[in-house]
């Protein structure tokens, strides 16, 4: 009997120890804990992803609309605008700064006051910048010297030297500068219709070298009592 004991001896520790085996829990891999959507959202903020933290705030509002947590982080996300405006403003951005006041203002409606003082510089710099450029029209107005106009006057009346080639090319020329240059509606005025379409052939073709871009304004007139000349009326400025 003594074998049969020992088998069922070690039957009976084989049973225990599998039973034991089974119960034993599996150690199971350690999950990583997603990042807390108010923890990424101050990361953004501070990290100027502020679009991005819009958005985020955005969704948190729609989920949670009583969480007392928000209203802090819509103002962080506030002066966070105001700050980036601040900073493309003096990079001498306005536009930029202009589009990143605007969410400021958006996301605090309530506190307007925090907003003037970025809106005021703004303005006083588009103002500086287009002072500078009138000054630059200015300029470049005072520079324009008539060659043969009188850009005071209405109009000028310039009577070509047709029995002369040479003097009458470097009237075209002339005329053609101011032209183009006090954007002028042309009168060609002749005595023969045959002399129209080559004085206007000339001058066409000066105008079109100083500025192909320019739409000449030009019209016929024939007066058999009066010489050739070319009238000039001057643009309203």
């Amino acid at each position: 009997m003594k074998p049969f004991a020992s088998r069922y001896l070690l039957l009976a520790a084989f049973s225990i120890l599998l039973a034991a085996c089974q119960s034993k829990p599996v150690d199971q891999p350690a999950q990583v804990a997603a990042p807390d959507a108010y923890q990424q959202l101050e990361q953004n903020i501070a990290g100027s992803e502020l679009a991005t933290a819009e958005d985020q705030l955005a969704a948190l509002q729609t989920q949670n609309p009583d969480d007392p947590r928000l209203e802090q982080y819509q103002r962080q996300l506030a002066e966070a605008y105001l700050a980036r405006s601040q900073i493309v403003l003096q990079k001498g951005d306005m536009n930029a700064a202009a589009t990143a006041l605007s969410r400021a203002r958006a996301l605090m409606p309530k506190a307007p006051a925090l907003t003037s003082g970025v809106n005021g510089a703004i303005a006083n710099a588009r103002k500086a910048e287009l002072d500078k450029a009138e000054a630059q029209l200015r300029e470049a107005e005072a520079r324009r010297t008539a060659k043969i106009i009188d850009p005071s006057a209405e109009s000028s009346t310039i009577e070509l030297k047709i029995g002369d080639m040479a003097q009458l090319r470097r009237q075209l020329n002339d005329i053609a500068a101011d032209v183009t240059a006090f954007n002028c509606d042309v009168i060609v005025q002749v005595p023969r219709t045959d002399d129209y379409p080559w004085l206007a052939t000339l001058l066409t073709k000066r105008v079109t070298k100083i500025n192909p871009d320019f739409e000449l304004q030009i019209q016929r007139e024939i007066e058999k009592t009066e010489p050739a000349q070319i009238i000039l009326k001057h643009a309203k400025t």
